[in-house]
């Protein structure tokens, strides 16, 4: 495919952050081995789903895959005597819909295409690092000056997203890295537009944004190059890894937990901020903030990666503040991940889940105060503050930052438009999102309490009330017309009273209606 060729008509924009989870269904046992038919879905939506089939191998043959992470991940064993009983299949089902559980809430290994590959085999076939060789090769017969050292394999989280490392002919010891991206979901710009934007990123100048050497574009993706970091980033920093090893190896299982010191977490922390206020004063939407997209320049931290808005790519972050309706803006996104920057910073370690109840003992109870206003409860229910805001903190408003650097990005009034309008759809779309998973929230949370044990219980007993209540109401109802037709009657006898009669028992209906 030429790399100005336009991109194939109907071409499906997936949300590759949009969680996949599976159960398994059934199992049925062929001549010499069971198969397990699995249900995936994609997101909240039960019309969203697909059926698999999977046996044992195929299972051992993803976890094998898996041991780069360096994760010990709970695959049922293997059995070579006796695997075809039915009460082992049962056994193990159990142990493989455990195992499915877990690298679909890993929130690295749900995203990684080794998982995406086996869940959802019809969306994730195609080789993404062929299709970008493809792409850079055309690139290459329009700019010979460039040459590929090597393919830097899975060192980014994304699966449309592939690095080489490349060196200039006439330069041959400087490395630099390119970057090819496929689109994604968010690209609301016109095609002309996300191009002239591409090719202004070069020319983006700032002590904290780390500079772009090249950028082109098509219909369908773009290609940057910029200089090869030896120190990487400071993902890397934090968790002590080599920038060229692949994602799941360096971040997913780190050897030793250990966060920054606390002078680095201010100095960085301002740093961000500063660039993020920049960005934001300009109409520049970002919304791609994480650890990863930092890269050290000796004791200064760098921003990566702002072309992922124009693209269109979903956050890494997204399945999280995806659940909080207030974090709605790309701003609040920022600053939202942000917190989760910091916590890693902090800790060392990214947190085990967001909202945070509580916080570890950290450096300083000033690195407590803007973890809470970003990541705990009542923050993400309330809102983020906005990074001037941050700024003002007693965490970062100490810190002195010293450059000479005057920072410089003039984008052309119309571009300007064009990225207020895109940034309002991005924002719509997380908006819609937002509102679908409250609603279905809402809808799970009343039905399990609608069926929950207590519930029924309560549901029965006021059955029985009002069925013994009806029948005493029509019990008084049949005295009062009996003592009527007495006194009407106008005969001296006096008849013999007679007891009511007995509670009709509660209706079986009532007690097994539905719920």
């Amino acid at each position: 495919m030429a790399f100005m060729e336009k991109p194939p008509a109907g071409k499906v924009l997936l949300d590759d952050t949009v969680p996949l989870t599976a159960a398994i269904e059934a199992s049925q046992s062929l001549q010499s081995h069971t198969e397990y038919i699995i249900r995936v879905q994609r997101g909240i939506s039960a019309e969203n789903s697909w059926q698999i089939v999977r046996r044992y191998s195929d299972f051992d043959l993803l976890n094998n895959s898996l041991q780069i992470a360096g994760l010990s991940l709970p695959l049922p064993p293997k059995k070579l005597i006796g695997n075809m009983d039915r009460e082992f299949i049962a056994e193990r089902q159990k142990g493989l819909q455990n195992y499915l559980n877990v690298i679909t809430t890993n929130h690295i290994l749900s995203n990684c295409e080794l998982v995406k590959k086996f869940l959802d085999p019809n969306n994730y076939s195609a080789n993404y690092t062929e299709i970008a060789l493809q792409q850079v090769s055309m690139f290459f017969r329009s700019e010979p000056k460039w040459e590929v050292v090597e393919p830097l394999k899975d060192i980014g989280w994304r699966i449309r997203k592939k690095y080489f490392l490349m060196k200039i002919k006439n330069q041959p010891k400087e490395r630099l890295v390119l970057s090819w991206a496929d689109l994604g979901p968010d690209k609301f710009l016109s095609d002309k537009d996300f191009q002239c934007l591409i090719k202004l990123l070069p020319s983006c100048s700032h002590p904290y944004i780390y500079r772009v050497t090249f950028a082109t574009a098509n219909e369908s993706s773009a290609l940057l190059i910029r200089m090869f970091n030896e120190k990487g980033t400071l993902k890397d920093l934090i968790y002590k890894a080599k920038p060229k090893d692949p994602f799941l190896k360096k971040y997913c299982n780190p050897k030793k937990i250990q966060g920054l010191e606390l002078q680095q977490i201010k100095t960085y922390g301002r740093q961000i901020l500063e660039v993020l206020k920049f960005l934001h004063d300009k109409g520049f939407p970002y919304g791609h903030l994480h650890a990863s997209n930092v890269m050290l320049d000796g004791d200064t931290c760098r921003l990566l990666d702002l072309e992922n808005s124009l693209l269109g790519l979903p956050s890494f972050y997204r399945s999280y503040f995806s659940q909080f309706r207030k974090i709605n803006t790309l701003e609040s996104m920022d600053v939202h991940c942000f917190g989760h920057l910091l916590y890693e910073m902090t800790y060392g370690r990214p947190p085990d889940s967001v909202p945070v109840d509580s916080f570890p003992p950290a450096p300083s109870m000033a690195v407590v105060a803007v973890l809470e206003s970003t990541l705990s409860c009542e923050a993400c229910k309330n809102g983020m503050p906005a990074v001037s805001r941050l700024l003002q903190m007693p965490l970062f408003s100490d810190v002195l930052l010293t450059t000479s650097e005057k920072p410089q990005f003039k984008i052309p009034t119309k571009l300007k438009e064009a990225l207020r309008i895109a940034k309002e759809c991005i924002e719509k779309r997380l908006i819609e999102e937002q509102k679908q998973i409250h609603q279905h929230r809402r809808l799970t949370r009343a039905q399990s309490h609608h069926g929950s044990e207590e519930e029924r219980k309560k549901r029965k007993i006021l059955a029985r009330k009002k069925s013994k209540r009806s029948a005493i109401e029509n019990s008084e109802e049949h005295s009062a017309k009996y003592s009527n037709s007495n006194n009407s009657a106008g005969s001296g006898a006096s008849s013999p009273l007679t007891s009511p009669s007995s509670p009709t028992p509660p209706s079986t209906a009532v007690e097994h209606a539905p719920f």
